[in-house]
């Protein structure tokens, strides 16, 4: 089963040695800090998509508590109190109208149970998505540091402006700065899909696809930048 699943520990080693290597090659750039923010990021999340696989035990005792105290009920009603001590034995509209009346309450208990169940479904959701939006955001904050490496800066007619941004000149260490981005958002990725591995929910799998989409599409971006680097060299 090791290589059926994603191993938390592994990406989040994955993360703190790209944040080395970054570190190393660019240690005054502020793609340092994104790195180093993926690393905490990426422990935060594994941890909480591991809390997740647990049940919620306090929710699943009251569901049990409340069926238990529904059946009780139902069990005084047609047990201690039958209908004919309600209306007359041989009342038979009256006897109609209570099965129906039963039946009725036994549907809306069984909806009502459902209800509960799908309640623990509906919290670990909302929980997740409450942690693939810091993700979302992070990603955002890499595609925001690529956006200014323009592979045009590395030919001779290209002229800066007064208010252009700081430019690496070198085409070997400005194809780097691009791989480290891409990789970051591959490593987005790939804690996005942890919480589609710990919550089987549609819901959920499909946020995490939107996650994984978002962060492909920004990096195929950047390999186009890559690519004219290359043919550039």
């Amino acid at each position: 089963m090791r290589y059926r699943t994603l191993d938390p520990q592994l990406i989040i080693e994955t993360a703190e040695r790209l944040e080395g290597r970054v570190g190393e090659r660019f240690p005054e750039a502020g793609l340092r800090g994104v790195a180093a923010e993926l690393v905490s990021l990426s422990r935060d999340l594994a941890k909480a998509a591991k809390d997740l696989e647990a049940p919620i035990w306090w929710l699943r005792g009251a569901i049990i508590a409340a069926f238990m105290a529904g059946v009780a009920v139902f069990l005084f009603v047609g047990t201690i109190l039958p209908l004919d001590r309600i209306s007359g034995a041989d009342d038979a509209v009256q006897s109609m109208q209570g099965i129906e009346a039963t039946i009725n309450t036994v549907i809306l208990a069984v909806l009502g149970f459902l209800a509960l169940v799908r309640t623990e479904e509906r919290i670990k959701r909302k929980k997740v998505f409450r942690q693939l939006h810091g993700l979302r955001s992070l990603i955002h904050v890499i595609d925001m540091h690529q956006l200014t490496k323009d592979p045009a800066t590395l030919s001779a007619d290209f002229k800066p402006t007064s208010q252009s941004p700081r430019r690496i000149t070198n085409a070997a260490d400005l194809a780097r700065y691009l791989d480290y981005c891409s990789e970051m958002l591959s490593i987005t990725g790939k804690i996005a899909a942890l919480f589609a591995q710990s919550v089987n929910d549609d819901v959920v799998i499909d946020g995490v696809n939107d996650i994984e989409n978002l962060s492909s599409n920004l990096s195929r971006k950047i390999w186009q930048k890559i690519t004219l680097i290359e043919e550039r060299r």
